[in-house]
């Protein structure tokens, strides 16, 4: 799991084709192009529209909400300082978020897990440059994990049956913040955007001026795939473990693996391709967390869902039954088998990934 609030990390490096370049193409002419500071990223809003004073306070009013929902989610001391052993009430946006990482927790048998807080907080410490934490540090903070000991009582409450639990949003939040993005710009007559949270995180609605789709290109930790993939009305996500920069020597990564109470040690970058951002983001993590092996196996359970780990080597696993990716280094697309016996869905983000 990864935290929320990470400015002092390199960012992912998922990118569409270049926004200048799309942006100045002459048959693309009436564009609105805002960009905003929120959840330690930058989040971008393309939109084509001929009316451009709407598209322009479609996109601030998208924009704002990616802020609100920024401040309440960095915001949580009160419900992890409260709920222990106790119900608390907390505001709609957060319980829906917790519902979803609820979800995806049952059916990754734990590797998702926003409980995790204790020991990102411990590591980070570590990744700021300071000393490893110890064995007993480790098992103190893994005793306060676990999702089974997250309770949700509808329509607002939740408690914590754990006297040291804290949860952290950082692996599903803005994936969250983006789905309202879309939300909104919909909802305003808006139906050719494209949304970027960070590079790591991408949605897109409907297709740019002259085309059937957003071309996304993604990671490629040994530069001889191209891999990209074709986006229209639906997200990618993309997640890697944080490589050790040369100022931090051999930092750990950011992303930790709840059962182990360790940073995870992981040669694969993996994208998630499916119908919202929520669930892109959330199985993007899961997925790196699971591997090749598990992690194929839980998304021949779920519909609409594709994705690829591609190693340092070029070795890639491709699974799924959502869009294809395409390999441009070789030149073609890639197409991946239906699933079968899927999960039963659960909650709002889920619903979209079966039939």
């Amino acid at each position: 799991m990864r935290w929320l609030k990470s400015a002092a990390l390199p960012s992912l490096t998922l990118a569409m084709l270049p926004l200048p370049a799309i942006l100045c193409s002459p048959q693309n002419s009436s564009f609105v192009h805002q960009k905003r500071y929120a959840m330690g990223t930058v989040f971008e809003i393309v939109i084509y529209d001929e009316d451009l004073p709407r598209a322009d306070a479609a996109a601030r009013a998208a924009l704002d909400e990616v802020v609100r929902l920024d401040g309440m989610m960095s915001n949580l001391s009160r419900m992890n300082r409260t709920a222990h052993f106790q119900p608390v009430r907390i505001p709609r946006e957060i319980y829906e978020v917790i519902e979803e990482s609820l979800y995806y927790s049952r059916h990754s048998d734990g590797q998702f897990d926003i409980s995790v807080g204790p020991l990102v907080d411990l590591w980070k410490a570590a990744l700021a440059g300071g000393p490893l934490p110890t064995a007993a540090d480790q098992a103190s903070a893994r005793r306060c994990v676990g999702y089974q000991k997250i309770e949700l009582t509808p329509p607002d409450r939740i408690q914590f049956h754990s006297d040291c639990m804290r949860l952290d949003l950082g692996a599903i939040g803005k994936g969250y913040a983006v789905d309202r993005t879309a939300e909104i710009l919909n909802a305003s007559g808006i139906h050719r955007a494209y949304i970027d949270a960070g590079g790591s995180t991408i949605y897109a609605l409907g297709a740019p001026p002259g085309g059937t789709a957003w071309r996304v290109r993604l990671r490629d930790p040994s530069r001889k795939l191209g891999p990209e993939v074709m986006l229209r009305n639906n997200s990618v996500s993309t997640s890697e473990q944080s490589a050790p920069s040369s100022l931090q020597g051999d930092a750990p990564g950011h992303i930790i693996v709840p059962g182990t109470g360790k940073p995870l040690q992981t040669r694969y970058a993996i994208s998630v391709a499916a119908p919202s951002a929520t669930a892109s983001d959330a199985l993007s993590t899961t997925l790196l967390l699971l591997g090749p092996t598990k992690g194929a196996a839980l998304v021949k359970t779920l519909h609409n869902v594709s994705a690829m780990w591609i190693d340092s080597d070029g070795q890639r696993t491709i699974v799924g039954d959502g869009v294809s990716f395409f390999l441009t280094g070789e030149n073609r697309p890639i197409q991946v088998s239906p699933p079968k016996n899927r999960i039963a869905a659960t909650s709002k983000a889920a619903n979209e990934l079966l039939p």
